[in-house]
């Protein structure tokens, strides 16, 4: 059996921006003191003289990447999610959003799978956060492939990106020959017929394990991976749920404001249907392993399939 591959999207970022700078030599990279967490250390290392540490300035961080981006440079200003989007909301808002500039944010180590680090630097929030502010786009790769597809996209893109990536290794599930990445479209990586099961982030991976388990009882479940969950791929999530008539989404987030809230939304104004919401149900983490805290709070392959068999 061929070892499976393993890999947290915060090493797929660093090795992401060092094979993009080369070909985008506007291309610059800010961090808040915290270069080898968030693994922009690659980048530093392989391009010194176009990496700026802003120190524990997070807020700061925004502003000189707001200044940068009007000068032609392309900035990556990058922390911890529960810094980055958190403590830096106001700025990101007013610097960034509300004059639409050219600045994307890396952040790492978002959701309980952070880990012993606890509850106050697992910030299951961002995304709602950054929804919210107008012409944001926001995404969540499920794996090395991916996040480094959602890099280059976000770099070819004109305006302001949020990329969240996870502190965990986690399965490589798309082909590196074959994967396509486009800013706003979904991936079907299971047809069904019973239920949908809508996942970002390293909940891909539980998602498709559940279900495997759900086939072995005859439920037969499509599971479509939502990379970009602003602007959201509704057509093929209601196209989906007009074929299966249930909808389950997951998401190691708050199930309030985040890939759930997006999909019930779409759901909504298009066609109704039945959802459930597997993720963080108005609770904070705690300090624990990733995988003990993942499995707490039903995120896990075996959490996701007693969510779906209990809901169909």
């Amino acid at each position: 059996m061929a070892e499976i591959k393993k890999i947290a999207t915060r090493e797929s970022y660093g090795n992401a921006l060092v094979e993009l700078a080369e070909e985008y030599p506007n291309l610059y990279v800010l961090d808040a003191d915290l270069a080898e967490a968030t693994k922009t250390g690659i980048f530093k290392k392989a391009y010194p003289e176009r990496h700026i540490d802003c120190g524990i300035a997070e807020s700061n961080m925004i502003g000189v990447a707001a200044g940068l981006s009007t000068t032609g440079i392309i900035p990556f200003a990058s922390s911890f999610a529960m810094f980055a989007a958190g403590r830096a909301f106001e700025q990101i808002r007013n610097s960034v959003g509300y004059p639409h500039l050219n600045v994307k944010i890396g952040a790492t180590h978002a959701g309980v799978s952070v880990g012993e680090d606890g509850a106050t630097h697992q910030c299951n929030e961002d995304i709602a956060l950054m929804r919210t502010i107008p012409g944001m786009v926001v995404m969540c790769p499920a794996d090395d492939v991916e996040a480094k597809a959602a890099v280059r996209a976000a770099v070819e893109h004109e305006g302001p990106v949020y990329i969240r990536f996870g502190r965990a290794a986690c399965r490589v599930i798309n082909d590196a020959e074959t994967y396509q990445f486009q800013i706003g479209k979904g991936h079907v990586l299971r047809e069904g017929t019973d239920v949908t099961i809508v996942a970002t982030g390293i909940c891909v991976e539980s998602a498709l394990d559940a279900a495997e388990q759900l086939a072995a009882e005859g439920i037969s479940a499509e599971v479509i991976n939502i990379c970009t969950i602003k602007p959201l791929d509704s057509e093929l999530i209601v196209a989906s749920a007009r074929k299966t008539g249930k909808v389950v989404t997951v998401e190691e987030h708050s199930v309030i404001g985040g890939l759930g809230s997006a999909v019930s939304d779409a759901l909504v104004a298009e066609y109704p249907v039945p959802v459930k919401k597997v993720g963080m149900q108005d609770v904070f983490g705690e300090s624990g392993s990733a995988a003990a805290l993942i499995h707490k709070y039903g995120l896990d392959a075996e959490g996701v399939y007693k969510a779906v068999k209990e809901f169909v």
